[in-house]
């Protein structure tokens, strides 16, 4: 009931918070008997830690995975998989002077509302440093989906109001916004560099591609495979929306432009993007997200405190400039976990 886990056949449930002790998930739910190394997991979270470039957050973890469980012989037991990380550059006075302030666009207020108390030391639990837990149960779901044939790849499609135009994923782990069009990375390098320098932050847009899901997966009325997504998708702290397919362009489209045609070969386009009635059609499953603007920064701005009274604030701490680059690998991980319970859920059901 408090919201900490996710998945049912697959299921994870992460635990700690910023600068806490540490930060990890359990698993519960692996295949027994699958090949799986602490390198399986470290090489995603890599790509999730902070320090990357100029425009992510400064702060040094090593984000280094520590498997407690779940684990014999290099192989699954089918056991809960435990995994943690330990904090080693948590720095919980950086935050000293705005402790009793709340940060306009943060979670701060509405956690202390819930709850009546709020870890103010880097947000806590509602601090972007959750989602390693996630990419690290994402590592093992990626692993279990690769011998299903299938693949998920994100990537950064629009950042700072400028957007890829075109599409080359051998190019997305080879610049620091995780873009798809080198020339476009540079030019939102450079913007986003700009904001930074004025102490501010910027947006932008996700998109992830999924091939090899068959047709047939996805549950009917309420667990429908795209809810499922978009509930994974909604639960990462800065993603505001998501679209299927052409997505909200759909409104502005006829049913005869709209409706996917199929032939003897399967569906001839993709304007559902990969999934229909809830369930996959076999084509290729694609989405986009819209992730906000970081809301902690160093510009100036008008808030309140604990007493209610009007306060200015200045967010001192070490933040991404914009998060869509360290957001990736997390689409990814959340894109896996939700596929893998689902092939599960499906298994049980064909008996």
């Amino acid at each position: 009931m408090a919201g900490n886990s996710f998945g049912q056949a697959f299921r994870i449930t992460t635990f700690g918070e910023s600068h806490g002790g540490a930060v990890g998930v359990i698993v519960d739910g692996a295949t027994p008997g699958i090949d799986l190394s602490v390198s399986d997991v470290q090489e995603q979270l890599d790509r999730r830690k902070p320090g990357q470039s100029y425009i992510t957050t400064p702060r040094k973890e090593l984000d280094t995975v520590n498997i407690l469980s779940g684990i014999f012989e290099g192989k699954t037991t089918g056991t809960p998989i435990l995994m943690i990380l330990y904090n080693g550059d948590a720095d919980p006075s950086a935050y000293d002077n705005i402790k009793e302030m709340f940060r306009p666009g943060h979670a701060d207020f509405t956690y202390f509302k819930k709850y009546g108390i709020r870890d103010w030391r880097g947000s806590g639990r509602a601090s972007g440093r959750e989602t390693a837990g996630r990419v690290a149960a994402g590592a093992i779901a990626r692993k279990l989906l690769a011998r299903r044939g299938i693949s998920v790849l994100a990537f950064t499609a629009r950042a700072a109001g400028i957007s890829g135009e075109t599409f080359d994923p051998t190019v997305i782990e080879k610049n620091p916004l995780r873009a798809a069009d080198p020339v476009a990375a540079e030019k939102m390098m450079e913007k986003i560099t700009r904001i930074k320098d004025e102490n501010d932050s910027a947006g932008g847009i996700i998109e992830c591609r999924v091939n090899g899901v068959p047709a047939g997966l996805g549950e009917p009325v309420f667990d429908k495979l795209d809810a499922e997504i978009a509930h994974a998708m909604l639960s990462i702290g800065a993603v505001k929306g998501i679209e299927f397919g052409t997505g909200f362009g759909a409104v502005d489209m006829r049913g005869s432009e709209h409706n996917d045609s199929m032939d003897e070969n399967g569906y001839v386009t993709n304007n559902a993007g990969g999934i229909i009635g809830g369930i996959s059609n076999g084509n290729e499953i694609v989405f986009r997200i819209a992730v906000k603007p970081v809301s902690s920064i160093a510009k100036e701005q008008q808030t309140v405190d604990l007493a209610g009274t009007s306060r200015t604030i200045k967010t001192e701490g070490r933040h991404d400039a914009c998060i869509c680059p360290r957001v990736v690998p997390v689409v990814e991980a959340m894109t896996c976990l939700v596929l893998e319970d689902h092939f599960k859920r499906q298994a049980a059901m064909l008996g």
